[in-house]
């Protein structure tokens, strides 16, 4: 495989992308380097699951189908596979890892995109009862992050708090982090028109334990308790028949009258449902972003979120939002009774955080800091 030897070479590696929003970061990031390959600078060759996921012009594709069938053809690749091939395609200029994992490579200049925030999930029994795989993934992300992570010029989050933490974890100056939020984009979505009868809180989410769908679940029940049935609903994006989370979540509360699951929405539907709605309720215990915060900010109403660092972050800007811990539901059957009464007063406007070192706000700015240094 020869390499014109007058083009810097850029290799992106990201073999177990391929949906949710780690694939939009593959999408948004070749998307850009596709306009440097073919403006004639840059030679740009991405390791992915299927060309199809991500496909771009002027961007060659190594297409690697079967390293997602086991954490051993994942290690194999990133420690063996990848070492080979960044020999037989060298020189490499940049080898920025989109997947959290840092590979042995030959390369002069090394990045990993840290995209889970997987390492600080405080897993419980309930992890272990519905999907044991989160618990060994957030072990496992603990103990993958730390392998050759000081070969790398720079590391890639998306939050302070993500900086911060890494940092003290993997023993890496803050200084070596750049910090770059997902690109905010106007969203060219046609919403369903969704008509609702009474006071509606909306959740979106996947039907994951580490959601928390229990914890609004819990609030709502004890709302209902206390008010009453067909006073307000809480709309959740799930239906009850996804997993055995969600099994036992529609089990245990499936009678709740003011519960309505859903079931998962097209965007158009999702959309509509963010116009129509009256509150937003976020109670996830884990997050590197949190994108229904962030895309429901743009109606201006009302926000319940947890109050985690992610949520903050995310949050930063709304002008109508209000924090609950985790401890106990009451907190949140309490916000939202003063909501359905029409009590707004609670609600504050959550301040932008003050940026410190790297930050940068698109794949372009990325790009520009990461090419020019």
């Amino acid at each position: 495989m020869k390499m014109n030897s007058k083009k810097k070479t850029i290799v992106v590696s990201a073999v177990s992308l391929r949906k949710g929003g780690t694939l939009t970061i593959l999408r948004d990031c070749l998307s850009h380097l596709s306009t440097r390959a073919l403006n004639g600078g840059y030679r740009v060759i991405a390791l992915v699951h299927k060309r199809e996921l991500a496909d771009y012009p002027g961007i060659r594709y190594i297409e690697m189908p079967d390293i997602t069938k086991g954490w051993e053809r994942r290690l194999w690749c990133e420690y063996v596979t990848m070492y080979r091939i960044s020999r037989r395609i060298a020189p490499v200029y940049l080898w920025l890892s989109l997947h959290d994992t840092t590979p042995r490579v030959l390369a002069e200049r090394q990045m990993v995109y840290c995209q889970t925030s997987f390492p600080f999930y405080r897993w419980g029994w309930k992890d272990f009862r519905f999907d044991y795989k989160i618990v060994l993934f957030a072990l496992f992300t603990r103990f993958a992050y730390r392998i050759n992570v000081h070969r790398n010029d720079s590391l890639i989050v998306q939050q302070e708090w993500l900086r911060s933490g890494l940092s003290r974890m993997l023993g890496v100056k803050e200084e070596k982090f750049i910090v770059a939020p997902p690109e905010h984009k106007v969203s060219r979505v046609v919403a369903e028109k969704i008509e609702l009868s009474c006071f509606t809180f909306f959740y979106a989410a996947t039907p994951d334990c580490h959601k928390n769908f229990e914890f609004v679940c819990e609030a709502a029940s004890l709302l209902e308790q206390e008010i009453g049935k067909g006073k307000f609903k809480v709309v959740l994006t799930i239906s009850g028949e996804e997993n055995k989370y969600s099994k036992w979540l529609y089990k245990k509360f499936g009678s709740v009258a003011s519960i309505e699951f859903a079931g998962f929405m097209r965007k158009e539907t999702l959309w509509g449902y963010y116009q129509a709605v009256d509150c937003l309720v976020f109670p996830s215990k884990v997050e590197t972003w949190g994108l229904p915060i962030s895309e429901f900010m743009a109606t201006g109403k009302p926000m319940l979120l947890a109050d985690l660092p992610y949520a903050r972050e995310t949050a930063a800007g709304s002008e109508r939002t209000a924090f609950f811990d985790l401890s106990t539901p009451e907190r949140l059957k309490r916000l939202m009774k003063r909501l359905w009464e029409g009590d707004t007063a609670f609600l504050t406007c959550v301040r932008t955080s003050g940026r410190r070192l790297s930050f940068t706000s698109s794949w372009q700015e990325l790009f520009d800091s990461i090419l020019c240094n």
